[in-house]
């Protein structure tokens, strides 16, 4: 296959048009422009502190502070691109709703009010201390973020734990990124996606499945159109996303019916001798265990779970027979789903057995989505001990308490609760506390409405933030105002494994402080500050993380200081002293994994069905995911540019097939309702081909959206699906 030109009229009509525009041309769209009177005098660069993919920008300064963005061409991420959000970067940090001093109020039925940095300080302590008093240290909690920096995440986690006496932490990673890190961690003995970008270039087979990576990662699809291979581009997904529309084969697969179909791939690929039995029995471990597992997904019995021609999925499996350099890509399509762990691991399985892994244009690949939520999956101190450590072991416990120079005592041999665990405890009174770093759950979180009313609950309700104005800020007794990207130092860790580094171009409003400074301030007013002595800077703490990594596989003690990450356009862990420095690692290129006999594990579980079936009362699929490149999870940042909120839908909407519209009788542009069991909510009609008769889709960014959606979790990774529930479509306010 050929993949047409960028400046094709065809490519522009189908790949997101837009998107690929605004990749392309900017200036024509009213980004990268200086303003009038700003020119810069000096430029710096740093990497987005949107998504995953990391792309570097050069920031463009006048005395000092930042004027403007534009793309660092020689960044090894974008190589000079950057999507919307990227050269529209810099402004959220303007907004008229920056939280410029801390709030407070006494009682849910006062108004917040303002207070000194002292008062805020003196409540946040007094507060939690009472509670730790009279209920132990289960009964506070936090909730933090993939998206502040990685020093930020490690002294957030050890503070908490080490200095405050609690136990219970996580992060909104659990909603994006907990399923590739649990089927890492089982399969390879750690959580580490093997790529580097430059394997969308050197693949002959590239296959996404529930990715649709046109929209949510515009710069890597970018890097896929490098490819000059010719390549095989096969996209799973139900919808006929803009990722499916340039592939040469889009497998529609009914909703939540993929590991059914990897199952019947890996039979089919056995059954034809596809195997590669040299890289199997000298890597991997429990093999015969999972042939006997898929022996009974036939073709026959895959075409009738997945609702797919047996013609294309005879071409899906010749194409993986034929394909020397195959690499399978997925994202929240596959993380955000009940069976969610045993589907990523499927994937991986899929690379095992074809010896697809450790060369270039191979591997078993998960895009991530937030921005440093890698750095979260390893140094959070959240849900596993710093460096990617087990709290349970007592090793690495000794090794943690030794590095960090406190009494092992200090740290508790209890796994934190997951996201889903901590609300349920908040709603049955167990949970007292909590605070909430960088993330707006009464938005974002499944089942939206109880989310909520669990809230009220909270004796004392803490939210740090750049914004007042989220919802779950509103609902605060203490918010206390947060810098933001741009407005700090520090670190982030990409989807490829590359360490970047984040810098102070700008100065927060008001009496807000970086998250870092805040932590330093909690640490002091409770009374634990001797203990975080060394972690007195981002960079100090960064020095630190090096310790805490050494000799583990995500070792990062070559990395001398934030100047060679700088220098060098970040550095891809595992970076150990005496490694070449070079621009592109892969991991597992000798064919040994992390786990104790260095080989990777076969796992394999039979499919459940799905939670929430449609059926006569909800006869419809309800299927959620990104809307626009312009827009960013619960628009808190994207909708304070009135460049992105121009470029992307201003309401919520609802697409569904013509067939279905019309059988209803409904009218696309008008309003409708939309029922499931926990909600009906008013969105915009729209009719589209680009989901089947019997599904629809709505964007995860506007707020009805978790109104509806279920709350199940991945049993493994405890992560919540998003991606399926069942829904009534009816003309507005008829029910």
């Amino acid at each position: 296959m050929l993949i047409p030109s960028p400046k094709s009229s065809w490519f522009r009509q189908w790949s997101g048009p837009l998107t690929q525009e605004l990749i392309q041309r900017p200036g024509e769209f009213g980004l990268g422009t200086v303003p009038e009177n700003l020119v810069p005098d000096a430029t710096t660069t740093m990497v987005c502190g949107y998504c995953s993919t990391g792309c570097g920008l050069n920031v463009h300064l006048r005395n000092g502070a930042a004027v403007n963005l534009s793309a660092a061409s020689a960044y090894p991420v974008n190589l000079g691109m950057a999507c919307p959000k990227g050269w529209e970067a810099l402004a959220p940090l303007a907004a008229n709703d920056r939280l410029t001093m801390p709030l407070y109020r006494a009682a849910s039925s006062e108004p917040l009010a303002p207070i000194s940095w002292g008062g805020a300080m003196d409540q946040f302590c007094g507060r939690f201390k009472e509670l730790l008093r009279k209920h132990g240290p289960e009964s506070i909690a936090f909730l933090s973020t993939g998206q502040i920096c990685t020093e930020e995440m490690a002294f957030l986690g050890a503070l908490f734990k080490f200095g405050m006496g609690g136990i219970h932490c996580d992060s909104n990673t659990r909603q994006c990124m907990a399923t590739s890190h649990v089927a890492y961690r089982q399969s390879f003995g750690f959580d580490a996606p093997p790529y580097t970008y430059e394997d969308f270039e050197q693949s002959d087979v590239l296959v996404f499945i529930g990715s649709n990576l046109c929209i949510a990662h515009p710069i890597l699809w970018q890097r896929v159109l490098r490819n000059r291979h010719r390549p095989e581009i096969i996209v799973i997904d139900p919808r006929a996303t803009e990722t499916a529309m340039n592939a040469t084969l889009h497998l529609p697969i009914a909703p939540k019916s993929d590991l059914v179909l990897l199952y019947g791939l890996a039979w089919a690929l056995i059954k034809r001798g596809a195997i590669d039995w040299a890289f199997v029995e000298a890597h991997t471990t429990g093999f015969t265990d999972f042939i006997a597992a898929v022996e009974s997904y036939t073709e026959e019995v895959v075409c009738l779970a997945t609702g797919l021609p047996l013609a294309s999925f005879g071409r899906f499996v010749d194409a993986i027979i034929k394909g020397q350099r195959v690499s399978f890509w997925w994202t929240m399509g596959v993380n955000q789903g009940h069976q969610a762990t045993r589907t990523a691991q499927a994937i991986i399985n899929l690379a095992l057995m074809t010896g697809n892994m450790g060369r270039p244009g191979t591997g078993a690949n998960s895009i991530t989505g937030q921005c440093n939520a890698m750095g979260s999956r390893l140094f959070a101190n959240a849900t596993s001990l710093l460096g990617g450590r087990d709290v349970l072991n007592p090793e690495h416990r000794a090794e943690v308490a030794g590095i960090l120079g406190i009494p092992q005592d200090r740290i508790v041999p209890q796994k934190s609760l997951a996201y889903d665990e901590i609300v349920a405890r908040i709603r049955d009174g167990r949970i007292k506390g909590l605070w909430v770093i960088g993330t707006n759950p009464s938005h974002s979180w499944i089942q939206q409405r109880d989310l909520n009313e669990t809230l009220s609950r909270l004796e004392f309700l803490v939210v740090q933030d750049m914004y007042g104005s989220t919802e779950t800020a509103r609902q605060a007794h203490l918010v206390l105002p947060a810098a933001g990207w741009g407005e700090k130092d520090g670190t982030l860790i990409n989807s490829e494994r590359r360490i970047g580094l984040v810098k102070k171009v700008a100065r927060a409003p008001g009496q807000a402080l970086s998250d870092f400074q805040i932590f330093r301030l909690v640490a002091a007013a409770w009374g634990c500050g001797p203990m975080f002595e060394r972690w007195n800077s981002p960079e100090a703490t960064f020095q630190i993380l090096k310790q805490l990594s050494a000799g583990r596989p995500c070792d990062i003690s070559g990395i001398a200081d934030y100047r060679m990450l700088d220098e060098a356009g970040g550095i891809q862990w595992p970076f150990r002293k005496g490694d070449p420095l070079i621009t592109e690692r892969r991991l597992f290129e000798n064919g040994r994994f992390f786990t104790p006999d260095g080989r990777a594990v076969f796992l394999s579980e039979t499919p459940v069905p799905v939670p929430e079936p449609a059926d006569e009362q909800f006869p419809f699929v309800l299927l959620t995911g990104r809307g626009s490149s312009s827009q960013w999870h619960t628009l808190t940042r994207t909708n304070k540019s009135e460049v992105l909120k121009k470029l992307a839908p201003s309401e919520n909407y609802i697409e569904m097939s013509p067939q279905d519209v019309a059988r209803l009788g409904l009218t696309p542009g008008r309003k409708v309702s939309v029922v499931s069991r926990r909600a009906t909510v008013d969105v915009v009609l729209r009719a589209s081909t680009s989901v089947k008769p019997g599904e629809c889709f709505m964007p995860m960014h506007f707020v009805e959206t978790n109104q509806l959606t279920l709350s199940a979790v991945d049993p493994h990774s405890r992560q919540p699906s998003y991606k399926h529930c069942a829904i009534a479509v009816t003309r507005h306010g008829v029910l």
